[in-house]
């Protein structure tokens, strides 16, 4: 159980943070970097979110259709929180039971990918973010996530990373650019394609 009754402690006011272990590093170290990048991208996810419920650019996605996908970015949303959990504790100090990325959620995207590739045409012309507000959010996530990646990269050359952060970052970039494309086509929105 997390209980936070006091926000500020001032214990960061000289450039310095502590880990899930209580390690002391600077609020530049990769790890810090790491996982402030998924904490970015989690906040990006829920703007697609709100965005997604109540559109300011009256896209026209039913219902079933925003409540299916309100769902998959709410755990994405969690998904993302135990990404931080992982990149936050240093291998040795992970306890039984601890938030981690997992496999599943790896397979999860591949099969959330897989089934909304389904309705998609071939890509014949780069896509560029617009078309709706939605669509540009996505892309924003998407760009986010790969930056994320290249973090956490630079990272394990540095120090032992979970195995699967890498790989999960990875797929969940090409899950927000698939998506990207699935909610223009349930808007009713052309793509907006790159013209050479």
């Amino acid at each position: 159980m997390v209980t936070l009754s006091k926000i500020y402690t001032r214990t960061g006011d000289g450039g310095t943070t502590r880990l899930v272990g209580g390690q002391e590093v600077g609020k530049d170290s990769l790890r810090i970097e790491s996982y402030g990048t998924v904490d970015e991208l989690n906040a990006i996810v829920g703007l697609c979110r709100m965005e997604l419920l109540a559109p300011s650019d009256g896209s026209s996605i039913v219902d079933s259709e925003r409540e299916r996908l309100s769902e998959w970015f709410f755990e994405l949303q969690q998904a993302l929180f135990d990404l931080g959990s992982d990149l936050a504790t240093i291998i040795q100090d992970r306890w039984p039971g601890q938030p981690l990325v997992e496999q599943s959620d790896i397979d999860k995207l591949e099969a959330f990918m897989d089934a909304e590739n389904t309705h998609l045409g071939i890509l014949k012309s780069f896509v560029l973010p617009g078309g709706t507000r939605l669509n540009a959010h996505l892309h924003q996530a998407r760009t986010v996530c790969r930056r994320a990646e290249r973090v956490v990269i630079r990272l394990s050359h540095e120090e032992a990373i979970g195995p699967l952060v890498v790989p999960y970052l990875n797929r969940l970039s090409d899950a927000l650019f698939v998506l990207s494309r699935r909610v223009s086509q349930l808007a009713g929105v052309p793509e907006v394609l790159w013209r050479k």
